[in-house]
């Protein structure tokens, strides 16, 4: 006689072929919408479900665990980063996270060198000028950007993505530098050409271009404060693919109104979706609506995953991609 299906809450829309087989496996409930699920949503979710499938757009704190059913045991977060789920108060009541790595390294890295290029060629001032049919013609002295081939690149924070935008920026003809909590093994370090800093102030004072790839904790949030972007030199650039919280958004908006520094191409922001008014109208800086991940095959990737993990469990077994103390 078959198993009893899990019951699985997903709290946001999905690509067609991913919710399609979730329904094939588990009694799933789906959004009719794609707006985010209200607090008292989420609440009836985790107080009727085996399994929560949330997304970034879900604040999963130890309030609404604490509201959690009996039959909650598996959060199977779609996306890799976790910082939106209370993941210690989880383990505490017995429910299991887990996430969905890797999928969004390679979509990443592509964002960041279009962010970079964006911004050192002035793109969005470009298009601009098209959109408005303000353009006058060729000028030798028009829209003068600058090449990336030779420019100094500090990675902060060399894991999957950070690797993964360093064999773009080689490619590039960039100098690769990086600070990362640990140093990478040698053979690594050889193979993409990249210089370790210890000292992050050290790092980033000599560095044309600063790529943000580490995740947000406690210990990277304002990790490129007001201190430490007054070390930047005034024609650095910041691209940020990874959470807006690492960056002190304000003093950043202050700086390049100042002209202290360069651009910024910005695919995450601090507060909000919309980041600092000020921003917007800036021409030197690109912003995107969290956009880094967002390619057809890697949402479907992300499903897969997703998939993977609940069935894992459904079967007795660990998740392959479960959320472990030692990551937070």
């Amino acid at each position: 006689m078959p198993s009893k299906r899990l019951s699985v809450v997903v709290t946001r829309r999905l690509p067609d072929v991913v919710e399609t087989r979730l329904k094939e496996l588990f009694n799933v409930t789906l959004r009719e919408d794609d707006r985010p699920m209200t607090r008292g949503e989420l609440v009836d979710a985790v107080a009727s479900a085996d399994v929560l499938v949330p997304t970034i757009t879900d604040q999963i704190d130890a309030g609404l665990i604490g509201q959690a059913g009996e039959r909650l045991k598996l959060i199977a977060n779609y996306g890799a980063g976790f910082d939106h789920i209370d993941v210690a108060t989880a383990r505490s009541r017995g429910i299991l996270v887990s996430n969905t790595p890797g999928v969004v390294t390679e979509d990443t890295a592509d964002m960041v060198m279009a962010l970079m290029l964006g911004v050192t060629r002035r793109i969005q001032e470009g298009l601009s000028v098209m959109q408005q049919g303000n353009w006058a013609g060729y000028a030798p002295t028009a829209f003068l950007g600058h090449r990336i081939g030779g420019k100094r690149l500090g990675i902060l924070g060399m894991g999957r993505i950070g690797q993964a935008v360093a064999r773009r920026a080689g490619a590039f003809g960039m100098q690769i530098h990086y600070h990362n909590r640990r140093r990478l093994r040698p053979e690594t370090e050889e193979a993409l050409e990249a210089t370790w800093w210890e000292s992050l102030d050290q790092m980033v004072a000599r560095m044309d271009i600063i790529s943000v790839n580490c995740p947000s904790t406690p210990s990277t949030y304002h990790l490129l404060n007001a201190r430490r972007l007054k070390l930047l030199k005034p024609s650095a650039v910041i691209v940020n693919t990874s959470r807006g919280e690492v960056i002190d958004e304000n003093a950043l908006t202050r700086m390049l109104k100042a002209g202290e520094l360069a651009g910024a191409g910005l695919d995450v922001f601090e507060h909000g979706t919309e980041g600092n008014p000020d921003l917007r109208d800036m021409p030197n800086v690109v912003m995107t609506p969290h956009m880094g991940s967002a390619t057809v095959e890697g949402r479907i990737e992300m499903g897969e995953k997703v998939i993977i993990n609940i069935k894992t469990f459904a079967d007795g077994h660990r998740p392959p991609d479960q959320v472990l103390p030692s990551m937070l």
